[in-house]
């Protein structure tokens, strides 16, 4: 890039790579086109695939690795939908056990499973689960 942002290049470069990686497994040509779902798909598992090494790069006390993909993982989420924040599945999550009638803990699994069907895309599964497991 002209630029000379190395970053950004090697991020794009491995996006492009996660794209073609992604035809190849769904059996289609590498010069095929993702539709825009598969596209959010793929950069989802990419970013949380940073979020991960983050983790354990800070487990191991590797600060020079977790800016490096802390950087990739900013540029990442430019090309993502906003995650809802924790109220506002807190909200949704309130509402559907409501109206579902989901009064003990042992039904957890039926109403996470709910919302993820209603907040795919929307919100972290992360922070879902930790919101399901504070309302019981």
């Amino acid at each position: 890039m002209l630029g000379k942002d190395e970053v950004r290049l090697r991020t794009l470069r491995s996006m492009v790579a996660a794209f073609t990686n992604e035809l190849v497994a769904k059996e289609r040509k590498p010069n095929e086109m993702l539709n825009d779902e598969d596209v959010l798909i793929v950069i989802s598992r990419l970013a949380k695939q940073r979020k991960d090494s983050i983790n354990q790069f800070k487990k191991g006390n590797r600060q020079d690795l977790v800016k490096a993909e802390e950087a990739e993982l900013a540029i990442l989420e430019t090309y993502l939908p906003k995650m809802m924040n924790r109220s506002e599945v807190e909200k949704i999550a309130r509402l559907k056990k409501e109206g579902s009638s989901i009064n003990d803990a042992t039904k957890k699994g039926a109403l996470m499973s709910a919302l993820m069907k209603e907040l795919k895309g929307k919100a972290d599964g992360t922070l879902v689960k930790e919101v399901v497991d504070s309302l019981f």
